[in-house]
Order: structure tokens, then C-alpha cells, then sequence
């Protein structure tokens, strides 16, 4: 590989790393409340979705037993 070739691959990671700076300061990033917010609405959907997915368990655990005598 010759030197020319090096030198244009870091050229190209340097103006990658300042264009994905620059992209990071046109976003809008959340307040604290905002992520606060999302994040306790994130975790109670997982609580709810967890507790569907164990009760559906449990009737299907227990209609098993029934129907196979387990």
C-alpha cells in the first residue's frame, strides 16, 4: 500500500468523523422530563407485555396438565 493511499484513507475518516459531528448538532435531543417520560412509558410496556406473555403461560401450562395429566 503506498503512502499516498494511507494518507487518503485517514483523509476519509477524518471528514467521515466531521461530517457525523456536524449531523449531531442539528439534533433535537430530548429534554430530561421528555426522557424521563419515555423511559417509565418503555418500561411499563414491558412490565404490561411481560405480564400477558406469563399469564397466556401459565393458562396454557395448566390446560396442558389438564388435558395431558402432567
Amino acid at each position: 500500500m503506498a503512502v499516498t493511499e494511507k494518507k487518503k484513507g485517514f483523509a476519509a475518516i477524518g471528514k467521515n468523523i466531521r461530517e457525523v459531528r456536524g449531523e449531531l448538532k442539528k439534533v433535537i435531543w430530548p429534554t430530561r422530563a421528555q426522557l424521563v417520560q419515555n423511559t417509565a412509558t418503555v418500561l411499563l410496556a414491558c412490565l404490561l407485555i411481560g405480564a400477558v406473555i406469563w399469564v397466556f403461560d401459565a393458562f396454557f401450562g395448566w390446560l396442558f396438565t389438564v388435558a395431558f395429566g402432567g
